[in-house]
Protein backbone atom coordinates (compact mmCIF):
# COMPACT_ATOMS: atom_id res chain seq x y z
CA UNK A 1 0.00 0.00 0.00
CA UNK A 2 1.24 3.37 -1.19
CA UNK A 3 0.41 4.91 2.13
CA UNK A 4 1.45 2.24 4.68
CA UNK A 5 4.66 4.42 4.87
CA UNK A 6 3.18 7.76 6.35
CA UNK A 7 0.61 6.17 8.12
CA UNK A 8 3.64 4.44 10.03
CA UNK A 9 5.45 7.83 10.57
CA UNK A 10 1.60 9.38 11.69
CA UNK A 11 1.65 6.59 13.92
CA UNK A 12 5.15 7.22 15.43
CA UNK A 13 4.41 10.63 16.05
CA UNK A 14 2.62 12.78 19.01
CA UNK A 15 1.33 16.37 18.13
CA UNK A 16 2.59 19.12 20.32
CA UNK A 17 -0.98 20.31 21.25
CA UNK A 18 -4.84 20.00 20.76
CA UNK A 19 -4.75 22.38 18.13
CA UNK A 20 -1.86 20.17 16.08
CA UNK A 21 -3.95 17.11 17.42
CA UNK A 22 -6.93 17.87 15.55
CA UNK A 23 -4.77 18.38 12.05
CA UNK A 24 -3.07 14.98 13.11
CA UNK A 25 -6.10 13.24 13.19
CA UNK A 26 -7.41 15.34 10.36
CA UNK A 27 -4.49 14.40 8.27
CA UNK A 28 -4.67 10.34 9.49
CA UNK A 29 -8.42 10.27 8.51
CA UNK A 30 -7.99 11.87 5.28
CA UNK A 31 -4.57 9.35 3.51
CA UNK A 32 -6.46 6.36 5.06
CA UNK A 33 -9.78 7.65 3.01
CA UNK A 34 -8.29 8.94 -0.01
CA UNK A 35 -5.19 6.29 -1.99
CA UNK A 36 -4.58 8.89 -4.31
CA UNK A 37 -3.96 11.49 -1.63
CA UNK A 38 -0.40 12.12 -2.87
CA UNK A 39 -1.72 13.20 -6.08
CA UNK A 40 -2.18 17.03 -6.75
CA UNK A 41 -5.73 15.76 -8.91
CA UNK A 42 -7.09 14.95 -5.68
CA UNK A 43 -9.35 18.22 -5.87
CA UNK A 44 -10.57 18.33 -2.06
CA UNK A 45 -6.93 18.29 -1.00
CA UNK A 46 -3.38 16.42 -0.96
CA UNK A 47 -0.39 15.54 1.30
CA UNK A 48 2.29 18.02 0.84
CA UNK A 49 5.46 17.85 2.31
CA UNK A 50 7.95 20.59 4.15
CA UNK A 51 11.40 20.97 5.38
CA UNK A 52 11.99 23.63 8.73
CA UNK A 53 15.61 23.78 8.34
CA UNK A 54 17.47 24.81 11.56
CA UNK A 55 20.72 26.46 12.13
CA UNK A 56 23.30 23.75 14.39
CA UNK A 57 22.86 26.42 16.90
CA UNK A 58 18.96 26.31 16.69
CA UNK A 59 19.10 29.86 16.88
CA UNK A 60 18.01 30.71 12.91
CA UNK A 61 15.95 29.01 10.31
CA UNK A 62 15.89 28.95 6.59
CA UNK A 63 12.44 30.59 5.20
CA UNK A 64 11.55 31.55 1.83
CA UNK A 65 9.11 34.50 0.62
CA UNK A 66 7.18 32.57 -1.45
CA UNK A 67 6.17 34.67 -5.13
CA UNK A 68 2.69 33.77 -5.18
CA UNK A 69 1.46 34.29 -1.58
CA UNK A 70 3.40 36.88 -1.00
CA UNK A 71 4.36 35.41 2.43
CA UNK A 72 7.63 34.16 4.38
CA UNK A 73 6.91 29.83 4.81
CA UNK A 74 9.57 27.20 4.62
CA UNK A 75 10.20 25.54 2.02
CA UNK A 76 7.53 22.34 0.94
CA UNK A 77 5.67 21.50 -1.78
CA UNK A 78 3.21 18.88 -3.46
CA UNK A 79 4.26 14.90 -3.35
CA UNK A 80 2.87 15.07 -7.06
CA UNK A 81 2.50 10.92 -6.66
CA UNK A 82 5.50 10.42 -4.33
CA UNK A 83 4.38 8.20 -1.39
CA UNK A 84 7.77 9.53 0.70
CA UNK A 85 7.32 12.21 2.00
CA UNK A 86 10.76 12.70 3.90
CA UNK A 87 12.30 12.33 0.25
CA UNK A 88 10.13 14.67 -0.90
CA UNK A 89 10.74 17.64 2.04
CA UNK A 90 14.18 16.98 1.44
CA UNK A 91 14.07 17.88 -2.52
CA UNK A 92 11.89 20.88 -1.58
CA UNK A 93 14.64 22.47 0.73
CA UNK A 94 17.22 22.20 -2.22
CA UNK A 95 15.06 23.46 -5.01
CA UNK A 96 13.92 26.08 -3.19
CA UNK A 97 16.45 27.11 -1.00
CA UNK A 98 20.07 26.28 -3.05
CA UNK A 99 21.01 24.21 0.14
CA UNK A 100 22.85 20.93 -0.58
CA UNK A 101 24.64 20.16 2.41
CA UNK A 102 22.03 19.66 5.36
CA UNK A 103 20.70 16.49 7.42
CA UNK A 104 17.46 15.30 8.62
CA UNK A 105 17.79 15.81 12.59
CA UNK A 106 15.39 12.56 14.02
CA UNK A 107 13.76 10.46 11.50
CA UNK A 108 10.14 10.91 12.52
CA UNK A 109 7.82 13.80 11.71
CA UNK A 110 8.39 17.41 13.14
CA UNK A 111 4.73 18.53 12.60
CA UNK A 112 1.64 18.40 11.05
CA UNK A 113 -0.35 21.25 9.30
CA UNK A 114 -3.32 21.24 7.35
CA UNK A 115 -4.14 24.59 5.58
CA UNK A 116 -6.85 25.54 3.69
CA UNK A 117 -5.44 26.96 -0.14
CA UNK A 118 -7.51 29.89 -1.53
CA UNK A 119 -8.79 29.20 -4.99
CA UNK A 120 -6.83 30.29 -7.67
CA UNK A 121 -7.27 30.64 -11.74
CA UNK A 122 -6.29 26.57 -11.91
CA UNK A 123 -7.39 25.14 -8.75
CA UNK A 124 -10.87 25.07 -6.68
CA UNK A 125 -10.05 25.85 -3.25
CA UNK A 126 -8.26 22.47 -1.19
CA UNK A 127 -6.60 22.16 1.58
CA UNK A 128 -2.58 21.09 1.96
CA UNK A 129 -1.78 18.15 4.48
CA UNK A 130 1.59 18.77 5.08
CA UNK A 131 4.03 16.55 6.77
CA UNK A 132 6.92 18.41 7.99
CA UNK A 133 10.57 17.29 9.10
CA UNK A 134 13.69 18.98 10.64
CA UNK A 135 16.49 19.34 8.98
CA UNK A 136 19.88 21.25 9.91
CA UNK A 137 21.97 23.51 7.29
CA UNK A 138 24.88 25.61 7.68
CA UNK A 139 24.06 29.57 7.52
CA UNK A 140 26.93 29.99 5.74
CA UNK A 141 26.17 27.88 2.80
CA UNK A 142 25.13 29.66 -0.73
CA UNK A 143 21.66 30.38 -1.14
CA UNK A 144 19.78 30.15 -4.52
CA UNK A 145 16.77 32.27 -5.19
CA UNK A 146 14.49 30.36 -7.28
CA UNK A 147 11.43 31.21 -9.68
CA UNK A 148 8.82 30.40 -7.07
CA UNK A 149 10.14 32.75 -4.18
CA UNK A 150 11.15 36.72 -3.93
CA UNK A 151 14.28 36.13 -1.25
CA UNK A 152 15.21 33.11 0.47
CA UNK A 153 17.48 33.87 3.96
CA UNK A 154 18.22 32.41 7.47
CA UNK A 155 15.73 34.03 9.83
CA UNK A 156 16.54 35.06 13.68
CA UNK A 157 14.43 32.36 15.77
CA UNK A 158 13.02 35.28 17.84
CA UNK A 159 12.26 37.00 14.52
CA UNK A 160 9.88 34.65 12.52
CA UNK A 161 6.94 36.22 13.77
CA UNK A 162 8.03 39.74 12.29
CA UNK A 163 8.09 37.83 9.03
CA UNK A 164 5.36 35.52 9.36
CA UNK A 165 3.32 35.20 12.67
CA UNK A 166 0.82 32.36 11.52
CA UNK A 167 0.28 29.52 14.29
CA UNK A 168 1.36 27.45 12.01
CA UNK A 169 5.03 28.83 11.94
CA UNK A 170 4.73 29.68 15.08
CA UNK A 171 4.00 26.32 16.48
CA UNK A 172 7.48 24.97 15.18
CA UNK A 173 9.56 28.19 16.55
CA UNK A 174 8.35 26.83 20.15
CA UNK A 175 9.32 23.59 18.82
CA UNK A 176 12.83 24.45 18.21
CA UNK A 177 13.25 26.55 21.11
CA UNK A 178 12.32 23.26 23.57
CA UNK A 179 14.98 21.55 21.73
CA UNK A 180 17.80 24.26 21.83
Amino acid sequence: MKRSGLLSLLNAYTPADVEEENMYFETKTFVNDNPDCFERTLQIGHVTASGWVISPERDQVLLMHHRKLDRWFQPGGHCDGDPDVMHVAAKEVEEETGVRDFKLVHEGIFDVDVHLIPANTKDPAHFHYDIRFLFEADPNDELVINIESKDVRWIAIDEVQNHNDSESLMRMVRKTVRIS
